[in-house]
């Protein structure tokens, strides 16, 4: 973290690629800072991100909002897969 994050408080996630994830009940995820969408069907979305992939199962999925660095996914959410990037 760099100077001025610490003197002003800025969530890490802000000023760097680190994704974040924030998941509410089963029915909205919120992901920030992603790469983009590999697949997106209404039961399976599978996004690249700088630390790997998410892979989200369920049913009647849908991308509500999306922008260049946050997108929100609604529908019936089952399971969410983390997978960590290969390191070189």
């Amino acid at each position: 973290m760099g100077k001025f994050e610490k003197i002003f408080d800025v969530p890490e996630e802000i000023t760097s690629d680190i994704p974040k994830i924030t998941i509410l009940g089963f029915n909205k995820i919120l992901i920030e800072n992603y790469k983009c969408i590999l697949e997106y069907q209404d039961f399976f979305i599978r996004i690249k991100m700088s630390i790997g992939l998410i892979d989200i199962n369920g049913f009647n999925m849908k991308m509500e909002e999306m922008t260049q660095d946050d997108l929100i996914i609604t529908g019936t959410i089952e399971s969410i897969d983390l997978e960590k990037a290969k390191e070189d």
